[in-house]
């Protein structure tokens, strides 16, 4: 006999403000400030669309609505990850 899962299983990821200026990133127990100029594709997004974000793999988020893919690794060390959308 298999226990039946309850519930559905909390998100590795949240929105946790959209400002004038960027939107706030909470994942896995690290939070993230990703600027307008830096990711303008969130800009012009709605909210809606900036909320409905997965975490894939550990390491990966993607916005299925906005087509928008982002390595944490490029969060973290935006350095080494020196392009620019314009």
């Amino acid at each position: 006999m298999k226990s039946e899962t309850i519930g559905t299983s909390t998100s590795q990821v949240e929105v946790l403000n959209i400002s004038p200026f960027g939107i706030w990133l909470f994942v896995a127990c690290k939070e993230y400030f990703l600027p307008y100029e830096s990711y303008p594709w969130f800009q012009k997004a709605s909210v809606e669309q900036i909320s409905e974000v997965e975490f894939l793999h550990g390491h990966h988020l993607f916005w299925p609505n906005l087509d928008v893919d982002l390595h944490l690794d490029s969060l973290e060390n935006p350095e080494k990850y020196p392009l620019i959308y314009k």
